[in-house]
This record gives C-alpha cells, sequence and structure tokens, in this order.
C-alpha cells in the first residue's frame, strides 16, 4: 500500500504559481517525491519555458508527521521543515522569498520528504511561488 497522495494547481499564470498538496499516510511515507515540476509550469507568453520558482509563501497543516521541503539537484538542499502537528502560515515575500540555493545537478523542482509518518497521519501544503524562466 502507499500514502494516498494529491496534487493540485491552483494557479498557473505568468508570474505565480500557485499549488496545493495533501497526503493521508498509511505509514510509509514519502522521500524526495517531485512536487513542484518547474519545466512542466506554463511557458511565459514570449514562450520561455519555466526553469525555477521562488517561494513567496508556505501554508501548512500537518497531523502527526513532518514535512521537509528541498530544492531538487545533485545533493538536495532543505528548505523548509513543517513540524508534526503544526499549522503555519509563512510569507516571504517582504524579503523577496525563498530562492534556491542548490548547486550542482540544480533543476527547479521541489521535492518532498516526510518524517515519522503512521497510518493515518496527514498535511495539506500550500505553496505560492513566483515563476522564472531561461
Amino acid at each position: 500500500m502507499a500514502d494516498a497522495v494529491t496534487s493540485q494547481t491552483l494557479l498557473d499564470g505568468e508570474r505565480l504559481a500557485i499549488m496545493k498538496f495533501t497526503n493521508i499516510s498509511d505509514g510509509t511515507g514519502e522521500t524526495a517525491v517531485t512536487k513542484v515540476n518547474a519545466s512542466s509550469l506554463t511557458a511565459s507568453n514570449s514562450g520561455q519555458a519555466c526553469t525555477g520558482v521562488v517561494v513567496n509563501k508556505i501554508t501548512a497543516v500537518c497531523h502527526g508527521m513532518e514535512v521537509r521541503m528541498y530544492w531538487d539537484a545533485s545533493t538536495d538542499v532543505p528548505f523548509f521543515l513543517s513540524n508534526v502537528n503544526s499549522n503555519y502560515e509563512n510569507d516571504f515575500s517582504k524579503f523577496g522569498g525563498i530562492t534556491n540555493n542548490s548547486g550542482t545537478g540544480k533543476n527547479g523542482n521541489i521535492v518532498f520528504s516526510t518524517s515519522d509518518a503512521s497510518s493515518g497521519d496527514t498535511y495539506t501544503v500550500v505553496l505560492e511561488m513566483v515563476k522564472s524562466y531561461t
């Protein structure tokens, strides 16, 4: 069996992308699962492919497990941890958002891993992101 997960794109515009992710765990959890694939986001009006995002806001509700968010690269770089039994609304836009500081193998994607997951544990995460182009 596997965790029951969903990914939903709420907005994919010229500048902003807003995505919602949920998980109802069976106890197995997730490890380095791609949640935001930059190249799958809508291209700019001039046809440029999206190459990455800056995270402006994170809203998260976790029950019974932690969610760790990473910039995907040869060695994934963590940028946010949502703790067990927590409810967060974080606005990073006042200083320009959380930028991708990963190195070798950087591809613009965001991956999630969970820890301490037991059967019935859940999370909901909403990311508001500013898109960047080549």
